[in-house]
C-alpha cells in the first residue's frame, strides 16, 4: 500500500494547491505543544489554514496558538474531543473549505505525513482517510491498550463489513462530503471509533493509510489505565447503539 500511496503523493502537491484546505487542531491544555504543531503544519503546507479549537483550556493554549498565527476558536467550557472537533467541521463547512485534516494538538501526529494522508483525497478515491498505526507494523503501546485498539477495530470491521486496523486514530483527512456529514452530526465523548462506523453507514469511501505516531510532547492522555475498561465498554455499547442512529447522508456536491 505504501508504494501506491507514494506514487499518488508525488503528483499531489500541485493539485492540492488548487483547493481550500484547513487543519483542525483540537486542543485542551496543550500550551507546551500546540505552538510546535502549528509550525510543523505550516512548514509542510504554508497555504493550509490552521484552526485551533481550544476546548475550554485552563492554561495558555489559546495565547500560544494565536502567537503562532493560527485562527483560534475558544470554547467557553470543556465539551470533550467530540464537541471540539465538530466545531472545527462546522467552521470548515461554513467557510467553504474543500479539504479538512484533523491533527491533535499534543504533538503525536506528525504533519510531515500530511501528503500521505491527503493523497487518496487528492486522487478522488476517498471521502475520509484515516492514518493507521497498525496498517504496516506494530505501534509501540502498552499491551492492554494495543489489544483494546485491535478489538475495537475488529468490531467496527464486522459491523461495517470492511476491514479496519486503527479506528481510534484521530489523524484524519476529509473531503467536502465528509466535512458536511460530521458538521451535521458527530459522536461525542470518545468519538473516533463511532465516527468510522457512522461514515461507513453513510456510504462514504473510507481508506486507511500507514502512518507513524510520536509520543505526547506534554500533558497526559485522557485514556488512563484506570479508564481503559470503561472506555472499551462504553465504546462497544455506543457502536451497537450506533446501528440504530439515523443516517445523515450529506448532499452530493454539484
Amino acid at each position: 500500500m505504501a508504494e501506491a500511496v507514494q506514487q499518488v503523493v508525488a503528483g499531489a502537491e500541485q493539485v492540492l494547491a488548487r483547493w481550500r484546505r484547513i487543519a483542525i487542531v483540537p486542543a485542551f491544555n496543550e500550551e507546551q505543544a500546540v505552538g510546535r504543531v502549528i509550525e510543523e503544519i505550516r512548514a509542510v503546507d504554508p497555504g493550509m489554514k490552521i484552526l485551533v479549537v481550544d476546548d475550554g483550556s485552563t492554561d495558555g493554549t489559546s495565547a500560544a496558538a494565536a502567537a503562532r498565527g493560527a485562527e483560534v476558536l475558544r470554547l467557553p467550557f470543556n465539551l470533550g474531543i467530540g464537541g471540539a472537533v465538530q466545531t472545527g467541521y462546522l467552521y470548515a463547512l461554513e467557510h467553504d473549505f474543500e479539504i479538512a485534516v484533523q491533527i491533535d494538538g499534543d504533538g503525536q501526529h506528525d504533519p510531515a505525513q500530511l501528503e500521505v494522508l491527503l493523497a487518496p483525497i487528492v486522487a478522488g478515491t476517498a471521502d475520509l482517510v484515516v492514518g493507521s498505526r497498525f496498517a504496516e507494523g506494530r505501534h509501540p503501546a502498552a499491551f492492554s491498550r494495543r489489544a483494546g485498539m485491535r478489538v475495537l477495530a475488529g468490531l467496527v470491521s464486522v459491523l461495517a463489513r470492511k476491514r479496519f486496523t486503527d479506528t481510534t486514530s484521530g489523524f484524519r483527512a476529509h473531503n467536502r462530503r465528509s466535512i458536511a456529514l460530521f458538521a451535521a452530526d458527530y459522536p461525542h465523548d470518545y468519538p473516533e471509533v463511532e465516527a468510522v462506523l457512522m461514515a461507513a453507514r453513510n456510504h462514504l469511501r473510507l481508506v486507511e493509510v500507514p502512518v507513524k505516531m510520536r509520543p505526547r510532547e506534554a500533558g497526559r492522555s485522557s485514556i488512563t489505565a484506570a479508564r481503559s475498561f470503561y472506555y472499551m465498554a462504553k465504546v462497544t455499547i455506543a457502536l451497537l447503539m450506533g446501528l440504530f442512529r439515523r443516517r445523515v447522508i450529506p448532499q452530493e456536491e454539484p
